[in-house]
């Protein structure tokens, strides 16, 4: 569980901290009550409430894309040995 624990952490640590940079730059040029839905409406929300959801879906990105990393980064034989450990 050590190992577990320590991948989840390389992984949202700097997801977490890059969706706070992403959100204080973002949030820096885009005003959350002039946003409006794809059909043309406004968007029915606090401002907190936008603040919120959209550092969420950073986070959320910048973990997948985190996550992305430390998957590509690991070697063949240690994926193999998982796969075909029964085989």
């Amino acid at each position: 569980m050590k190992r577990l624990t320590r991948r989840v952490a390389a992984i949202a640590w700097p997801a977490f901290l890059v969706a706070g940079v992403l959100e204080i730059a973002v949030f820096a040029f885009v005003d959350p009550s002039s946003l409006q839905t794809l059909s043309g409406a406004a968007l029915d929300l606090s401002a907190t409430a936008v603040y919120s959801i959209a550092f969420f879906v950073f986070w959320a990105a910048t973990a997948a894309a985190c996550a992305l990393t430390l998957l590509l980064q690991r070697a063949a034989d240690e994926v193999n040995s998982r796969v075909w450990r029964d085989g």
